[in-house]
């Protein structure tokens, strides 16, 4: 089937909040309307200026976006709520881009957020068929079953496969850990920081060989939120100057599961033709091959997945050479391309909604410059992947609407630029009464609607 050409999609604005562990102390309310305030700032317009709203979350009661949206505003938009398990943030960005594209709105505002429980993912409704009993099924008949949490047990099987078939090590996989650790301490969102050895990594308890704890993404709570516009919207903006921050969704591609998914292999069982397929597709819209990507962030809730999805996406070159990649030190600065330069989710966290948009902000920055502390220099191009079992995966190509590659920006020029004083890809801040005023709907606000988030918005800060 051909992909419909669609019309031209940018990312005006972004913003996130910093990924914390998962406490109780911050509502999923809160964390929305950090984040949508922050995207709002951005992309220099007022909720007023919005046409359709997207939600993203997998954990909370039906409508919690509008419980979300209503903070900014009620001014009776279609407010679509997304849950496509892990892929949620990533599924609320194409179904954004959809509109525009088909014109059906100039301005879309997708807004992703979580309030995770601590510890791995559970199951709630446990009185009906499970999305993924087919897969938990699989995994049991080829690989058997351990006390390890699932969704470990099942990508961590997949690097057992990947190490049997290829000749990868455990090393390799404790190396991409390693190089997703160091790169989140740059990276203030970050719910972790700290660097840690190679040894280090493989000495952490071990969760389901090869995966050692260190090598697994943490259950998070966050929020982030992005501004999607057309053409028409960009050029009729009243700031002349907002194009040079625009980012174009050049190729972008939501693809489900083939039947390959059950060919009895643990990497099949991953999705990974889905991934391929997906990447193929967008990387094909937007008119570049693999090797034009020099900067990525990929779904890697466990290093295991990050080591097959180097392949799907046809980074390594060679199916079955992503182990050689990682030992090259090419998934790194200096290397063939950085990857998961935040972090990824291994260190920056996983707050199901929020990741993909997060991941948006993140190559956003990049490409704008803004990420002066993590930079890929001279990139024109950036790729993103986002992933949930069950299944569903997210393929994004981002360029410039300029068309030109990425140069560093100072942050005091970004300060100057965004209307904030500061450079927000590198200082996780909060904001004023003054801003959020400035952004909320000038027409259709309801502070009943607000209650005390912003207050209490503001208390951590």
């Amino acid at each position: 089937m051909v992909k419909k050409p669609t019309a031209p999609v940018y990312v005006l604005g972004v913003g996130m909040t910093k990924f914390i562990k998962p406490r109780g102390k911050v509502d999923y309310t809160e964390l929305g309307f950090e984040a949508g305030i922050k995207a709002l700032l951005d992309a220099q317009i007022t909720y007023d200026d919005v046409d359709q709203g997207v939600a993203c979350y997998c954990y909370g009661d039906s409508t919690c976006g509008q419980r979300v949206f209503y903070q900014f505003g009620m001014t009776q938009i279609p407010i679509y709520n997304v849950n496509n398990n892990c892929s949620t943030g990533s599924t609320g960005l194409a179904l954004g881009r959809q509109m525009i594209g088909g014109g059906m709105a100039d301005c879309v505002m997708v807004v992703g957020f979580e309030k995770m429980f601590p510890g791995s993912l559970q199951t709630f409704f446990n009185d009906r068929e499970n999305p993924t009993g087919t897969t938990a099924s699989m995994m049991r008949d080829t690989r058997g079953v351990t006390n390890a949490p699932g969704a470990a047990q099942m990508f961590g099987n997949a690097g057992r496969e990947y190490m049997e078939r290829y000749g990868a090590k455990k090393e390799d996989f404790a190396e991409i850990a390693r190089v997703n650790h160091e790169h989140s301490k740059r990276n203030p969102y970050s719910q972790f920081q700290q660097e840690y050895t190679l040894q280090q990594i493989m000495d952490s308890p071990t969760i389901h060989e090869p995966l050692t704890k260190l090598q697994c993404c943490p259950t998070s709570d966050g929020g982030a939120a992005a501004i999607l516009v057309s053409q028409a919207f960009l050029d009729a903006h009243p700031n002349p100057k907002i194009k040079e921050q625009a980012i174009l969704i050049a190729g972008q591609c939501l693809a489900t599961d083939a039947p390959s998914l059950f060919s009895r292999s643990s990497i099949d069982l991953m999705g990974f033709e889905m991934t391929q397929h997906a990447a193929r597709t967008a990387l094909a819209e937007a008119s570049l091959t693999p090797a034009d990507i020099k900067v990525c962030e990929v779904h890697d809730c466990f290093s295991a997945n990050e080591m097959i999805v180097l392949d799907a996406l046809g980074l390594s070159g060679k199916i079955g050479t992503a182990h050689e990649m990682v030992r090259r030190g090419d998934i790194t600065y200096g290397g063939r391309v950085v990857v998961n330069p935040s972090g990824g989710l291994i260190s920056k966290g996983h707050p199901l909604g929020a990741s993909g948009i997060a991941q948006c902000a993140e190559l956003v920055w990049h490409l704008r410059g803004w990420a002066n502390n993590r930079l890929t220099p001279d990139t024109a191009a950036a790729l993103q992947h986002n992933l949930g079992l069950g299944g569903a995966v997210v393929v994004t190509v981002y360029k410039r609407a300029d068309g030109k590659s990425n140069v560093e920006v100072a942050s005091e020029e970004v300060g100057k630029r965004n209307g904030l004083g500061y450079n927000p890809a590198v200082v996780a801040k909060g904001f004023t009464r003054e801003q959020v005023d400035r952004v909320r709907s000038q027409k259709y606000r309801s502070d009943w609607a607000l209650g005390e988030t912003e207050k209490k918005v503001e208390s951590r800060f």
